[in-house]
């Protein structure tokens, strides 16, 4: 099933521009045009957040503000080996499934540290990652209270997960 939903949909997308009486392959085209705009938009925000992911590892500095954050995790009935991924998590997707795997490897896939670990990964999101790439086309400058609330509702998703892989 899964194989023909994609041409199931560009078929779909097709008749409705027949439909509509529109030419498909211009609204294609002129799609792709704007996504140029998008990316060179984008580009410069993503290249910071990336370089500053880099340097938060390189420096070593992930594992002092893990080490600093875990007596807080583990009031929070957290376990603490988890410190790194949600501190990661904000900021970079693909970075803290690099610590996803390394908690698989050390501790197994269906430990209580793995649940854990794959339900704070799927209930948060890269909180600066989304920022930067989607506020850079909106143009908005002030975030104000919005990032320390993203930050509180994603530690708040993940206290939430872990209680809920306990009960399971």
């Amino acid at each position: 099933m899964s194989a023909y939903f994609l041409p199931m949909i560009i078929i779909a997308l097709v008749l409705y521009s027949v439909y509509k009486r529109q030419n498909a392959y211009s609204s294609f085209v002129n799609g792709a045009k704007s996504s140029w705009e998008l990316i060179i938009t984008t580009f410069p925000y993503i290249v910071a957040i990336l370089v500053v992911v880099a340097v938060y590892n390189a420096s070593g500095l992930n594992i002092y503000v893990s080490k600093i954050l875990s007596p807080v995790l583990g009031i929070l009935g957290m376990p603490v080996e988890l410190a790194e991924l949600i501190i990661l998590k904000n900021f970079t997707g693909g970075g803290s499934i690099a610590i996803l795997e390394e908690i698989f490897v050390k501790y197994g896939v269906d430990s209580y540290i793995g649940r854990c670990a794959s339900v704070v990964m799927a209930s948060s999101e890269a909180i600066f990652y989304i920022t930067a790439v989607y506020f850079a086309k909106t143009k908005i400058e002030r975030y104000g209270y919005l990032i320390p609330l993203c930050l509180l509702i994603n530690l708040f998703s993940a206290v939430i997960a872990c209680m809920m892989c306990r009960w399971i």
